[in-house]
């Protein structure tokens, strides 16, 4: 069976996948599937940098809004989620492309990874959740390291989530999720496909972070996670795990002052960033767009992407130059 083709663009977090992504979707006639852990949820907008249907500029994106905050997200939700909306944009007759910065989740719909349940499951989680209620998460990462020593070396003690679930996974199988998740990885994938990473100067990267996170404040970041708190969010669930609704919801709560909050989430933001670019270069089959090549310019990145993917995949395409409006062509740098 012939491989469909899928792009993803991907990259470290405020790096300007957003708009690029939109871009390249414009030139090639393609559709957005989001590859975001937080643009998943309603009300969620100014702290997950939710991309707004002016920016859209009328390109369909498919996973974002789609969720309530109240409602679990994980990987396995995302892999359907993600199927299903590929399947309607082959049926549209348009390329797919993947935009979003979650690598696990890229790495789960690209491989067609296989998260095996077991019905003894929830058993098992409930008892390591309550385990972690009792002892904390630094006993249950502790517990993870003598079963499995490479997850454990992955998995940050206080991502208890994916603890238990490797822990589970161990019980479950006597197998370890390391070795599973590697196999994994070595599959072929089901598409032809390409896989961009957007990399820029790591300055140029913790200034435009720094700057994001300011950006937030002022369009009232602190008043949407009031109205989420007020919406009965609380700090265990999934949907408020996201940088800027944490560390704003401990303001909230008294645990501290908006500028010790302020300042964690921008030091947690620039080694979130840190890690993405770890978890990328650990890929295979990366094509990386390191924008000091391209002179911080979006219309030569753009060019660049379009010569690949037309020789790729044999399509007609206009250069970006002969795409873009005058407007666009005004803001071609990387700012």
């Amino acid at each position: 069976m012939e491989k469909r083709p899928l792009i993803i663009l991907t990259g470290p977090t405020a790096v300007g996948k957003t708009d690029l992504s939109i871009r390249l979707a414009k030139a090639i006639g393609g559709e957005i599937i989001s590859a975001d852990s937080m643009q998943v949820y309603r009300y969620m907008d100014i702290g997950s940098a939710k991309v707004t249907p002016e920016e859209m500029q009328g390109i369909p994106h498919h996973l974002i809004d789609v969720l309530e905050p109240f409602e679990d997200f994980n990987v396995v939700i995302f892999q359907q989620l993600a199927k299903k909306a590929l399947e309607e944009i082959y049926a549209h007759g348009k390329i797919p492309i993947v935009a979003g910065g979650t690598g696990f989740y890229i790495q789960a719909l690209l491989y067609d990874i296989d998260f095996r349940e077991n019905p003894e499951g929830q058993q098992i989680r409930e008892e390591l959740e309550q385990l972690a209620r009792e002892k904390g998460s630094d006993y249950l990462h502790a517990m993870l390291a003598e079963a499995d020593p490479e997850s454990a070396q992955a998995i940050h003690s206080n991502n208890v989530k994916r603890v238990i679930r490797a822990l589970e996974y161990y019980r479950q199988t006597g197998e370890k999720i390391s070795e599973h998740n590697e196999a994994e990885r070595q599959k072929e994938s089901p598409y032809d496909f390409l896989y961009y990473v957007v990399n820029t100067d790591r300055s140029r990267l913790y200034e435009r972070i720094e700057r994001r996170v300011d950006q937030m404040l002022e369009q009232g970041l602190v008043q949407e996670v009031e109205t989420l708190k007020r919406m009965g969010c609380r700090r265990g669930m999934v949907s408020m795990q996201g940088l800027g609704y944490k560390e704003i919801l401990d303001y909230l709560n008294g645990d501290c002052t908006l500028e010790e909050a302020v300042y964690v989430l921008k030091r947690d933001t620039r080694h979130f960033a840190k890690r993405q670019i770890t978890w990328f270069k650990r890929e295979r089959d990366v094509r990386w767009l390191n924008l000091p090549e391209f002179d911080y310019d979006k219309n030569k990145v753009l060019d660049h992407l379009l010569t690949e993917i037309r020789e790729r995949y044999q399509l007609e395409i206009l250069p970006a130059d002969q795409k873009n409006s005058k407007k666009e062509e005004q803001n071609h740098e990387f700012k």
